[in-house]
């Protein structure tokens, strides 16, 4: 046991020097370079300055909300993946991301944003991604036991009618709109507010503490339902509980930077790879191991074509797709050596 622990803390260490070194090189790269041995005078002395300014005001802001939004998404992800007992399930399987896409696109359409403020986006995309959770749910209890099967199925099909809905926004939508609409749905951290900010970073990191009190819950979830409740584990409560969880950090992510894939596909695969199946480190390492990603992929998608920006979500989409061919390709290469 104290050689696993080992294990697991010198994994934390290692993915905690990622982050640190991933979101330095984020602070010094882009339009206008800014070494790194000069980040820390301009910050202590530098105020007022424009490099100062692209610090705080742009390059900071950025690095914090993809720490928030890639560990959440990465968490969900995990949490997703071991009540299903399915590889595949991901955040936005459940149809909870085009929901919060669906109630953007209508306030940006009909232009709310203009009388209630840009506020309204993020509050119209988590007022739709709650509503089709409770939907889902509603539809998926019956007599207090929540249908696994029931409820993936369910998540799939509003996640078309979602997508349907949205295409149809687009196609009627002017072009003045149509830029917006088509940004924000491929995802963006271009977030300037401060307190959505603080919001999804107090948010994702609670819900990481809140998570890991489940760790060894969704160990035996692993094993099957039955053989959880043999262990003496509340399955539907534990079941109700971690789809909240992991409802809420995809509700609050995609409200805040839109949707972004294969975050929560990708990176828990890869993080067994090389941590493990057992969710007390899975869980931490997934969240420190998607914020990294996210913050790398961010990075990328505002140098490849500087000035100009990509959005986020198409960085995300192809490096992340490609990820997941290759760790395919990996274990189909062990499974056959066996």
């Amino acid at each position: 046991m104290d050689r696993k622990i080992s294990r697991w803390i010198l994994w934390i260490a290692v993915l905690l020097i990622a982050l640190l070194g991933v979101s330095a090189v984020s602070l010094c790269v882009g339009s206008a370079g800014i070494p790194f041995r000069k980040i820390i005078s301009l910050l202590l002395e530098g105020r007022g300055s424009a490099e100062y300014s692209i610090l705080l005001d742009i390059r900071l802001p950025r690095i914090l909300l993809g720490f928030a939004i890639g560990g959440s998404l990465s968490l969900a992800g995990v949490i997703l993946q071991g009540m299903f007992r399915n590889p595949l399930v991901e955040p936005y399987t459940l149809g909870i991301s085009g929901a919060a896409a669906l109630g953007v696109c209508i306030n940006i359409v009909l232009r709310l944003y203009r009388f209630l403020g840009l506020i309204s986006l993020p509050v119209f995309g988590f007022l739709g991604a709650i509503i089709v959770i409770a939907v889902i749910y509603s539809l998926s209890l019956r007599k207090g036991i929540l249908r696994m099967q029931g409820l993936l199925l369910t998540g799939v099909m509003f996640s078309f009618i979602s997508s349907s809905l949205i295409m149809l926004i687009m196609a009627v939508s002017h072009t003045r709109d149509l830029h917006g609409i088509v940004f924000w749905v491929m995802g963006s951290l271009q977030e300037p507010d401060w307190f959505l900010i603080k919001a999804m970073s107090y948010v994702s990191i609670t819900l990481l503490f809140v998570s890991y009190f489940f760790s060894l819950d969704l160990n035996a979830l692993s094993l099957g339902e039955e053989e959880a409740q043999h262990l003496g584990i509340n399955v539907e409560r534990t079941k109700k509980l971690l789809f909240a969880i992991a409802s809420l950090l995809t509700a609050f992510s995609v409200s805040v930077a839109g949707i972004i894939g294969f975050v929560g596909l990708v990176v828990p695969h890869f993080v067994r790879m090389f941590a493990g199946s057992d969710h007390r480190i899975l869980l931490v390492a997934s969240f420190l191991s998607g914020a990294a990603f996210l913050i790398f992929c961010d990075t990328l998608s505002r140098t490849i074509i500087a000035p100009m920006e990509l959005p986020v979500g198409v960085i995300t989409g192809i490096l992340g797709g490609s990820l997941f061919i290759y760790a395919l390709t990996k274990r189909k290469a062990v499974l056959g050596a066996r």
